[in-house]
């Protein structure tokens, strides 16, 4: 079609226009099918069992805007045929700002599936630490993605940037101690020194973890009222975790009188160990007569619950205390009192000289 040369459009012929959008939608068909291509085989890899990054993946590449990839590819079709030359500045700026926004995207999903993956769905994860972190990164990230856009396109922003900054700093002194209690909040979620349900003492408060919030953490205490911690002040605490003991070790003593004779007082200590390693989920480390005390035979023992639970180890302190009881009780061995001795005499004491005497005596 000859006539196509002798029409121009923006200083080229349609012609180059022609080809032009007809390769643009070749480049288009070949992004499309390439996408494709790639979500079909992590769906397969899905399908197969694959491991959560396969998941993400698909969950990124979904966020795909192929309006934005429609201009790429007209763009780059644009540069090939050279029908761009009057614009070459314009559209050199636009290339920049299409694939920061498109990348901006991509990294804008990564994020918030990354957040979810990573703490939501591990065991103890919380929502709103995710939420938090989601959001914080997703500020930063799209202010930065405006920025170098707005630079891209020739805008001066030092000016914005030092408002920003000096904005940024007089919120930040105004909300501090807010902001403060959200990161501590942020360093719960991930550090993880404690999870709702677990049982920690502070300073004098004792009790269990109700409800981990932005600012505040709840604790139910052992006298039943609900107290409300700062997660900031909590944080600066040394807390004790008691759910996340492995096993307690116990030490325990009893004293003997001194009547006891010697030789049964040497078949005390494996008196003890019979009783500890009778009782299930204990371990015996030693039993020794440690001192001799202002009433009796102190004697010492060691043994290790292997579990955590409180109620466990106290209905097995409690046998072996009356195993011990009974045992000691048959042997003839009996346990020491407090006793206090006074003697009595009828003599009665010398007088003392008085005043008469004592002159008599000069």
């Amino acid at each position: 079609m000859p006539w196509l040369a002798d029409y121009s459009l923006a200083g080229s012929p349609l012609w180059t226009w022609l080809l032009t959008i007809l390769l643009a939608a070749g480049l288009l068909a070949a992004m499309r099918f390439a996408l494709g291509l790639a979500g079909k085989r992590l769906r397969r890899r899905l399908d197969a069992g694959a491991n959560a990054a396969a998941a993400a993946a698909v969950e990124i590449v979904g966020r795909t805007s192929w309006l934005i990839l429609s201009l790429i590819a007209v763009l780059l079709a644009a540069r090939i045929t050279g029908v761009i030359a009057p614009w070459a500045v314009a559209a050199s700026h636009l290339w920049f700002v299409l694939a920061a926004l498109q990348a901006a995207l991509w990294i804008d999903r990564a994020i918030t599936v990354g957040m979810v993956r990573s703490l939501v769905n591990r065991v103890g994860g919380r929502a709103v630490t995710a939420m938090l972190l989601a959001l914080l990164l997703r500020i930063v990230l799209w202010a930065m993605a405006v920025l170098a856009m707005l630079d891209n396109l020739g805008v001066n922003i030092t000016a914005l940037v030092a408002s920003l900054g000096i904005g940024g700093v007089a919120v930040a002194l105004a909300v501090q101690t807010i902001l403060s209690d959200l990161f501590a909040s942020i360093a719960i979620g991930l550090d993880k020194p404690f999870e709702v349900g677990d049982f920690i003492v502070f300073g004098t408060v004792a009790g269990s973890i109700e409800h981990i919030g932005l600012k505040t953490t709840r604790i139910r205490s052992l006298g039943g009222e609900q107290i409300v911690c700062s997660n900031t002040e909590l944080l600066k605490q040394t807390i004790q975790n008691y759910k996340r003991m492995q096993q307690r070790r116990i030490v325990f003593g009893f004293t003997l009188s001194y009547r006891t004779p010697p030789d049964r007082v040497a078949d005390v200590p494996a008196t003890v160990r019979r009783r500890i390693e009778a009782e299930p989920d204990t371990k015996f480390d030693r039993a020794h007569l440690a001192s001799f005390g202002e009433h009796g035979l102190v004697f010492e023992a060691v043994y290790y619950v292997m579990t955590a639970d409180y109620n466990r180890y106290m209905d097995i302190q409690q046998r072996i205390n009356l195993g011990l009881l009974r045992e000691l009780d048959e042997a003839g061995i009996a346990f020491a009192l407090s006793e206090q001795r006074v003697s009595l005499s009828r003599e009665r004491p010398a007088p003392r000289p008085g005043p008469a005497a004592a002159s008599d005596g000069i």
